[in-house]
């Protein structure tokens, strides 16, 4: 299974629900783009809030320096992002065939798809261009991708969860989860489940400080909601 995090905008959790869910899963984590790198790394994050030994973190297919959309970012550097870059890459990381689980070496091969998850990061929000005609959303379309979105509890967060979840309906990519990302007002969160009544949510409580002996429980318990 391969699950896209995005969300409605930025600062809105994406690395730590994704550290949650690479938990959880015991699925392995891609980041595509990287940018604001002079900040550090989303995928370090990721290993240094992760306990299990089965995730495999897969290298970025872009690092940019500035923390600015990727588009920008690479503008900077003199750099284009290249979308059939991403999806070559994507595809030999979806398609790798574990061939000891003991091991820590992976080899690619076309002929098995792997059974472990993966967790696939965005960059931002839906519409965040990656080049001057493409957007960030659209890694997940080719990669066949189920959605993941975070959504943070802010003044306008109801307007932006549903501007992206009318966009991703309309544009029939399958949603996963919703991902309540913290602490909601009954009426806030309502609004927004009520706008797609059957879709599955998963509620992460505040994390104060972040760590792999707190990440570990919450991890714990989101998989039991995603079983539901």
């Amino acid at each position: 299974m391969n699950l896209f995090v995005t969300g409605i905008g930025t600062n809105v959790g994406k690395t730590v629900v994704s550290a949650i869910l690479t938990e959880a899963l015991q699925a392995d984590y891609w980041k595509p783009i990287q940018s604001g790198t002079i900040e550090g790394m989303d995928s370090e994050t990721v290993r240094n809030l992760i306990s299990n030994s089965k995730t495999v973190i897969h290298p970025e297919t872009y690092l940019l320096k500035e923390p600015l959309s990727p588009h920008f970012a690479a503008k900077l550097e003199d750099v284009e992002i290249d979308l059939g870059k991403i999806i070559e890459h994507g595809t030999q990381i979806t398609q790798i065939d574990k061939l000891n689980n003991d091991e820590k070496s992976v080899s690619y091969h076309n002929t098995q798809r792997h059974q472990r998850s993966i967790i696939i990061e965005g960059a931002g929000g839906l519409l965040v261009p990656i080049n001057k005609s493409q957007y960030v959303i659209e890694i997940a379309k080719k990669i066949d991708c189920e959605i993941i979105v975070v959504i943070s509890n802010y003044l306008g967060c109801i307007n932006h969860s549903l501007l992206s979840i009318d966009y991703l309906l309309r544009n029939n990519f399958k949603i996963h989860s919703l991902v309540f990302n913290g602490e909601f007002e009954r009426e806030v969160k309502e609004a927004i489940m009520n706008y797609t009544p059957n879709c599955r949510i998963i509620d992460i409580p505040t994390i104060e400080t972040l760590s792999k002996e707190l990440i570990s429980p919450v991890a714990a318990n989101v998989k039991q909601q995603m079983a539901l």
